[in-house]
């Protein structure tokens, strides 16, 4: 999802006169002007909590500690002694990878609670704007929709624009995991839509679940609406860099070290997301199985083969889509490289037939969406291939155990 949706198709001349204004705010004012710096957040306040706690007369681990460490850990205590944990350091164990899915949701059910009463108070603030505590409203709604018996929220930080991850499914039993990463303008506040649902994260997360069930109602799956990275703001310098995705990256290849079990996971990567996958692509775990992009502006590689990982790697584009008149190249650090959907990158290049333009991907009843359900259930003969020749399922294998060729 994307601020791009709700504007005119760019052509090549407007993303270039785009690129020149960045060289020249990099030029008058530096690197460090477009970067903020807060002072502690509740999440940090939470993790400086936990480092001083104790249990049994012992130090609490290093919430930075390795998912195995963490998961041990956890696994010595009683479930009352879990609990306690979770609402006593509500923040810190929900985005704690490693420690058990369950109660990660739980003290991510406390934390969220914490946030509705902060900003309950903050909507009657005087000495907020009209429009500060209206923005106060609108994110304590939120929350509580988050708390909405049945959700399974994997992570959560209320600073700032806010970040979140939900489950779909019973991540625990998976034998196969999907993970949907969104591209600029993904927030707290843009998490989930009533209008144009499919187009927000949560929404794209729950169609694929829903078509993965349709493709292989055996299967047991999962999937991930991870909204948990700082994404771009809009047409700016950080959609026109890395920035943002190599901070994502490291998010991301965290919580897929931290995931439970050994099911093969499959990567679903939307405009600028896909940008994060590329960068990401190197260090993922080894159970990445898949790499899926669309709408991609680019993945910060001329070709697939260079991203470094055994993973499939897959793409398509919807014709309508405005992204193809973006220029595919990388100069000084602005644009993300080769066009994925090109010959010459060489990843696998799948049907986005009735994709309804760049947002509409995960929209039931497109190409695109079916694509990615098969292969997110591993039933990769059954994909729809771009073009008539089939090139891209050649070699591929049926569904096996761990998902690999």
């Amino acid at each position: 999802m994307t601020s791009f949706e709700t504007s005119p198709q760019l052509n090549v001349w407007r993303a270039l006169l785009a690129l020149g204004v960045v060289f020249v705010m990099l030029a008058t004012t530096g690197w460090t002007a477009l970067r903020s710096h807060p002072g502690t957040t509740p999440l940090q306040a939470s993790l400086t909590k936990w480092e001083h706690g104790r249990i049994h007369g012992h130090h609490l681990p290093d919430a930075d500690a390795s998912p195995a460490r963490l998961a041990r850990f956890f696994g010595s205590l009683s479930p009352q002694e879990s609990d306690r944990l979770a609402h006593r350091y509500a923040l810190a164990v929900g985005n704690m990878n490693g420690a058990p899915v369950d109660l990660r949701y739980r003290a991510n059910r406390v934390a969220l609670k914490q946030a509705v009463k902060v900003d309950r108070k903050r909507m009657h603030d005087s000495r907020l704007s009209p429009a500060g505590q209206q923005q106060a409203g609108r994110r304590m709604h939120r929350y509580e929709a988050l708390r909405a018996k049945g959700r399974h929220i994997l992570a959560f930080d209320p600073e700032g624009t806010g970040r979140v991850a939900e489950v779909f499914g019973d991540l625990d039993r998976a034998e196969r995991i999907s993970v949907v990463v969104p591209g600029v303008d993904t927030d707290l506040l843009t998490f989930q839509k009533t209008y144009r649902k499919y187009s927000a994260t949560a929404g794209m997360a729950e169609a694929l679940y829903s078509a993965e069930r349709t493709a292989s109602p055996t299967t047991r799956t999962a999937v991930i609406a991870w909204a948990d990275y700082t994404a771009p703001d809009g047409l700016g310098v950080d959609a026109a860099t890395a920035m943002r995705a190599e901070d994502g990256a490291v998010r991301l290849n965290a919580l897929l070290r931290g995931l439970p079990g050994t099911a093969p996971v499959s990567m679903f990567c939307h405009s600028y997301g896909s940008v994060v996958c590329g960068v990401a692509a190197h260090a993922m775990p080894d159970r990445v199985a898949d790499i899926a992009v669309a709408a991609s502006p680019g993945m910060r590689v001329s070709r697939a083969s260079h991203l470094g990982t055994a993973a499939r790697v897959w793409a398509m584009r919807d014709a309508s889509d405005w992204v193809q008149d973006v220029p595919y190249l990388e100069v000084g650090g602005l644009g993300h490289g080769a066009d994925p959907v090109s010959g010459a990158f060489g990843a696998r290049v799948l049907s986005a037939r009735d994709a309804q333009g760049h947002s509409g991907y995960f929209e039931p009843g497109t190409d695109s969406l079916r694509n990615f359900a098969d292969i997110g259930v591993g039933a990769y003969r059954s994909v729809t291939c771009a073009h008539e020749d089939d090139v891209c399922r050649a070699g591929l294998p049926d569904a096996t155990a761990d998902g690999r060729a």
